[in-house]
């Protein structure tokens, strides 16, 4: 089998891993590091000199002008709240500073204090400029966080620039956004295991087999804390203020494009089952696995093919009738 080699960094706040197989792999690998490096410098929320930043000290004054790639991933952040019936909502990010969830900040708010900031929370309130590539935040006080689907289109990229230089085989890893470019060279699919919720990591309740395809999983048990035996994870309602209570502990999206992965997996495990199950059916080009409180496993049409469910998997029940 020809040689790979993996190349392990951070950025956007996160691991990343890149296989690449190839003998130009290390040269390609760090040019995908520069790649994530300049995303990072326009999209973080952490950055006081991103463009991010800039949008959320204007914000309820003055339009900012953007780079056309920020402008763009705004605005499908917007069609996916659309989509997703606003439970994916970028504007969320004075909630998350507000909970400080996986952070020395960490705390669980007064009901006042989320009361207080709910009314900032509505992707309606971003105005683009589609002419000027511009955007205004309509109220004081409204920031925008870009996080949950910024390493999606940095995967998206990422993937450009192999195929640019002629690797034909190779999957990056961005925090769980894992994206896969071909095959395997032997020609095989890629496996790419699906994290049991209530053992330690690199327990997999399953593996799904994809190929030039992307898997991106939303779940409560990486980022949250316990306070009087209560778990407070960092996926938070918009609608309520709270982590979402949707019976969901994980929800993973299959599919094409890293970027819509990326927001639709917060967006259905906060939707719930039902309505998550409905929205992914309905939706072309996607696939979802979701795994509710009581251990049960539920995948939509396409995903059956891909998924194989580890039997091993103690008190987990696969059902296999799709809901719709």
């Amino acid at each position: 089998m020809e040689q790979f080699e993996d190349f392990e960094s951070f950025g956007m706040g996160t691991n990343i891993i890149q296989r690449i197989y190839g003998t130009n792999a290390k040269d390609v690998s760090i040019l995908g590091e520069h790649e994530l490096k300049r995303l990072e410098g326009l999209m973080s929320f952490y950055l006081s000199t991103s463009e991010i930043s800039k949008l959320n000290l204007e914000a309820g004054k003055n339009e900012v002008i953007l780079d056309e790639e920020t402008f763009e991933v705004i605005k499908k952040s917007k069609e996916y709240s659309e989509l997703c019936h606003g439970t994916f909502d970028i504007t969320a990010a004075a909630l998350v500073k507000l909970w400080g969830i996986f952070s020395k900040n960490q705390r669980i708010p007064a009901k006042e204090e989320i009361e207080n900031i709910l009314h900032l929370i509505n992707y309606k309130d971003i105005i683009l400029n589609e002419e000027k590539k511009s955007a205004k935040l309509s109220k004081a006080g409204q920031k925008i966080d870009l996080g949950a689907i910024a390493k999606g289109y940095a995967a998206d990229k990422i993937i450009e620039i192999y195929k640019k230089n002629a690797v034909k085989s190779a999957f990056i890893n961005i925090g769980g956004n894992v994206l896969t470019l071909g095959n395997k060279p032997d020609n095989s699919p890629w496996l790419i295991g699906i994290q049991n919720p209530f053992e330690p990591r690199g327990k997999n309740i399953g593996v799904i087999k994809i190929s030039d395809e992307t898997v991106v999983t939303s779940g409560d048990y990486v980022r949250y804390f316990k306070e009087n035996n209560i778990k407070y994870h960092h996926i938070l309602d918009p609608n309520t203020g709270y982590p979402a209570n949707s019976g969901i502990i994980s929800a993973t999206i299959i599919g094409k494009n890293s970027m819509e992965a990326d927001a639709l997996s917060t967006g259905i495990f906060i939707l719930g089952l039902i309505d998550g199950m409905e929205l992914v059916e309905k939706t072309n080009g996607i696939d979802a696995i979701f795994i509710t409180s009581d251990k049960k496993i539920y995948v939509t049409h396409g995903a059956k093919e891909k998924f194989i469910f580890n039997s091993s998997s103690h008190g987990f029940e696969y059902i296999q009738d799709t809901l719709f």
